[in-house]
């Protein structure tokens, strides 16, 4: 199982320590590309918008990140981060686009692969074809060391899916009590489908503090523990801020529009602890290798075409 170990304890001061000495770029590891899904409960708890900026923040450690749009219901990653995509993996499913013509850059080291619900049509895919799109999109494991799934929000089957084909994942919740209570029933129901062995990774954003995240944060992974009979690391928090409501206004990810923000800080740190993942650190094998988008793609077309 994936654990951050974020020692929350801790963050603050990390945080403070960020801003006052970056500690330069962070090579990629060797090995196959690492997936990881970016996941809630329910809508407006920030997914999309955690999503963007983790993936800006992991880029700029040196990162290779693809950031795959697959929220079937509303796919915004690229007004979120200010860019057009024109076409998206349904495209080149119709054999209408080159896969080329849908990747997007958004900033170095930074692509966007917009999904959208072309991403559910691999399920209608004969093998054939589906293992030739395989094949095809695996050239993201050569341009990319991690990739982030931005799923839908939601109990939906399809988002479970994009869960439980990831190498992990990563829950978000905000203090609120609906979000908290929907994100224990998102935990629930990963841990029926996928078992207890399923890697998830807790994030608290929009808290007004280290102390109240850190009490949400406690609180999920006591019941999931008594109940569910699961371990959910605590990955970090995201301090709420003006800052991220005003980038949005702007489309631009509140990392670029204001770098200091506590919201960027907060990302940043947590973007910095997945990055120092290595053999000499904290996370297991699994976590620093990965299975490549080969075999995110292959487990995903199998759980889709097994739900309809």
């Amino acid at each position: 199982m994936v654990r951050f170990d974020a020692k929350l304890a801790d963050q603050a001061y990390e945080l403070r320590e960020l801003v006052a000495a970056e500690t330069g770029q962070i090579s990629a590891e060797s090995g196959r590309l690492r997936s990881l899904a970016v996941t809630s409960g329910k809508g407006g708890v920030g997914k999309s918008s955690i999503s963007a900026n983790l993936a800006l923040a992991l880029g700029r450690l040196g990162k290779r990140v693809a950031l795959l749009d697959a929220d079937l219901g509303l796919a915004n990653l690229d007004l979120l981060l200010g860019v057009t995509s024109r076409y998206n993996l349904a495209h080149v499913i119709r054999g209408e686009r080159r896969l080329e013509e849908v990747f997007v850059e958004v900033d170095e080291g930074v692509l966007i692969v917009p999904g959208g619900v072309g991403m559910a049509d691999i399920a209608d895919l004969d093998p054939r074809r589906q293992l030739a799109l395989i094949e095809s999109l695996s050239v993201l494991d050569s341009m990319a060391d991690v990739l982030i799934v931005d799923t839908g929000a939601g109990l939906h089957r399809t988002v479970v899916s994009f869960c439980l084909a990831t190498d992990s994942v990563l829950l978000l919740t905000t203090p609120e009590p609906a979000a908290v209570r929907d994100c224990y029933g998102m935990l629930k129901v990963l841990a029926f489908s996928g078992g207890t062995g399923i890697d998830v990774n807790l994030v608290v954003n929009m808290a007004s503090s280290d102390e109240e995240a850190a009490s949400v944060a406690s609180r999920v992974q006591m019941a999931a523990a008594q109940f569910l009979g699961i371990s959910v690391p605590y990955a970090g928090y995201v301090l709420r801020d003006e800052a991220v409501r005003r980038a949005a206004e702007t489309s631009r990810p509140f990392l670029i529009y204001q770098p200091g923000c506590a919201a960027s800080q907060c990302v940043r740190w947590i973007a910095s602890r997945l990055a120092k993942a290595g053999p000499s650190g904290e996370l297991p094998p699994k976590a620093v290798v990965g299975r490549g988008v080969k075999g995110f793609l292959f487990r995903l077309a199998k759980r889709l075409t097994r739900s309809r």
